[in-house]
């Protein structure tokens, strides 16, 4: 008889969650036959495993979650925005990506964001109108299903169109968002009036949420297909919000939203096949070029976050970041040089560059020179089928909660990503990312993103399903637990609980989670890294596959509403 298997995890508390990763415990994943789901709210996941049990596979469930978590997780899940979905077979044929980022509008200019004397105006691209590209989601679920699934767009939207209509319980995390975000999201009236009470506080622990709004705008979405996103009443809507605020979406830019079909990312770690995102993301791309320079190394030998095997690790990841502010950008605008950042010859070039007792300043770091080229808020969900199907899916509306923006009588909230574009080249954006003229902005272009769904075979099959929010910690949060996995031998739960560390080439500085030795940080100043501990990085939800067959569920306790469900 099947049996459901159920992981929730609950302790976000800072010195529970602070001890529940302390180095040297083990971590008990969850385990399944038949197929698992690992989302970051615990609604989502029960409703995509119904949709395994019922014979479905995994994209009919990964994008039923997809639309489930817009509605339960408003700050990150979304139809307002953008991402991009993995889809493995379980039969080992070809790798897909689906490429559903938002696009900058006909009506964007380069400086746009720039003032008359060439300053970036810094809220301008964040907190405004003009900081929303025209959104993907519902578009990329479409031809999700429409390439690879068995149930109809009408079907997928059902459970998310009931809590939406129905409501759900708020749980403490929902309610802590609106509190936190509350200055910023109550200066937009429709905002207000779809997130908070009439006297203006958030809904508490326990309430029951309703979003009528969201509700009639997804039935629309059943009824017509994505035209009732993209055109008719929906599209109306959000050209009006535009119109009333200075924004540059109009219809027709979203009548000519179109998702596009991609190769991934490919390259190998120690035997193993690693598939993951590729440009407009810069994810997949310095995952692979980091792991080509760290496997020159004995990581394993070395240790998990002993010393040695950090300062590698924060040396390699200067290195890629420095490349990305360069190189990276959408492909369908400029020449990404994919190959030869992800060639094993020039890691070996840049492995060569890095002195095993000594950082390296940033200062003295530039792009590198590869071969010529070839012709946080966030939120991931994994998903495994009985076929052994995977999908890998990560998708954002970039700032939690977005632009903070709410489409008047739509109810769903409008992303900020134009911010991920380079507003002026050298100049960051909100993560610290320096961006070139690659990432400017044009009409019609997808802004980079470091969103790296990500899918790693073993001997063929499908081995590891893997992603994580985190703005630029994405990258290095789903690098952490490939290697946790395949070099420190880590069951999926303790490769995804155990600390990590980031490093972003500037500002120059190695960030820790709490949980890294303190000797540890010692032996690393002692090498000249600036070291800082700060807040948790990620909530990577993650599933691997056996040669057995067995599925094990890892959700990440950084994410309070994190479940992994199988059976």
């Amino acid at each position: 008889m099947r049996t459901i298997v159920f992981f929730l995890l609950m302790s976000f508390v800072s010195g529970a969650w602070a001890q529940a990763i302390l180095e040297g415990e083990r971590f008990h994943p969850v385990e399944a036959r038949h197929g698992m789901v690992a989302t970051s709210h615990t609604l989502a996941t029960q409703i995509a495993l119904d949709v395994l049990k019922s014979g479905g596979n995994a994209v009919d469930a990964a994008v039923t979650a997809g639309f489930a978590l817009a509605v339960t997780q408003p700050r990150s899940g979304n139809i307002g925005g953008g991402g991009f979905m993995l889809i493995s077979p379980g039969d080992g044929g070809n790798v897909e990506a689906i490429d559903y980022r938002e696009k900058a509008p006909a009506g964007a200019t380069e400086t746009m964001f720039q003032d008359d004397e060439g300053n970036v105006v810094t809220n301008r691209s964040r907190f405004t109108h003009l900081a929303a590209g025209v959104p993907g989601t519902v578009a990329g679920f479409a031809l999700a299903l429409e390439r690879h699934g068995t149930i109809t767009l009408k079907e997928a939207l059902a459970p998310a169109i009931k809590l939406a209509r129905e409501g759900f319980i708020v749980p403490p995390r929902f309610t802590e968002g609106l509190e936190q975000a509350k200055e910023r999201l109550q200066r937009w009236e429709a905002t207000r009036n779809t997130f908070y009470k009439e006297d203006g506080s958030p809904w508490q622990p326990g309430e029951r949420f309703r979003q009528p709004d969201l509700a009639d705008t997804l039935q629309r979405i059943a009824d017509q297909g994505v035209k009732g996103f993209y055109e008719g009443k929906t599209a109306e809507l959000i050209e009006a919000e535009m119109q009333r605020h200075g924004g540059l979406i109009t219809r027709d830019d979203l009548k000519n939203y179109q998702p596009v079909v991609r190769k991934p990312v490919h390259g190998t770690y120690r035997g193993y096949d690693v598939f993951s995102m590729s440009p407009p993301s810069s994810g997949g791309t310095h995952i692979v070029q980091i792991l080509n320079i760290l496997e020159g190394y004995p990581i394993g030998s070395w240790g998990h976050n002993s010393a040695k095997t950090i300062h590698h690790m924060a040396e390699a990841m200067k290195l890629a970041y420095a490349d990305r502010s360069k190189y990276l950008g959408d492909s369908d605008f400029v020449d990404v040089p994919v190959k030869g950042l992800t060639s094993k010859a020039y890691a070996k070039e840049l492995r060569n560059g890095i002195d095993p007792d000594h950082a390296r300043p940033s200062s003295d770091i530039r792009p590198g020179d590869p071969a010529p080229y070839e012709s946080n808020e966030t939120t991931h969900f994994s998903v495994v089928d009985q076929w052994g199907n995977a999908v890998s899916n990560t998708y954002t509306i970039n700032f939690s909660y977005g632009s903070g923006i709410t489409v008047a009588g739509a109810g769903f909230l409008l992303n900020n990503e134009m911010d991920d574009f380079s507003a002026k080249p050298g100049v960051p954006n909100a993560y610290g990312l320096i961006g070139g003229d690659a990432n400017k902005v044009e009409p019609g272009k997808r802004m980079l993103s470091s969103m790296s769904p990500t899918i790693v075979r073993k001997d063929g099959k499908n081995w590891l399903v893997t992603g994580s929010p985190g703005g630029s910690r994405i990258i290095t949060t789903t690098l952490q637990v490939i290697m946790n996995v395949i070099d420190h031998n880590m069951n999926i739960q303790t490769a995804v609980n155990a600390p990590r560390i980031h490093h972003q080439w500037l500002p120059d500085e190695i960030r820790v989670e709490q949980g890294v030795s303190p000797d540890t940080i010692r032996l690393l100043e002692e090498k000249g890294h600036k070291v800082v501990t700060r807040a948790a990085m990620g909530a990577i939800q993650s599933i691997l596959i056996d040669e057995n067959g067995t599925l094990y569920g890892g959700a990440d306790p950084r994410r309070s509403t994190s479940s992994a469900m199988g059976f």
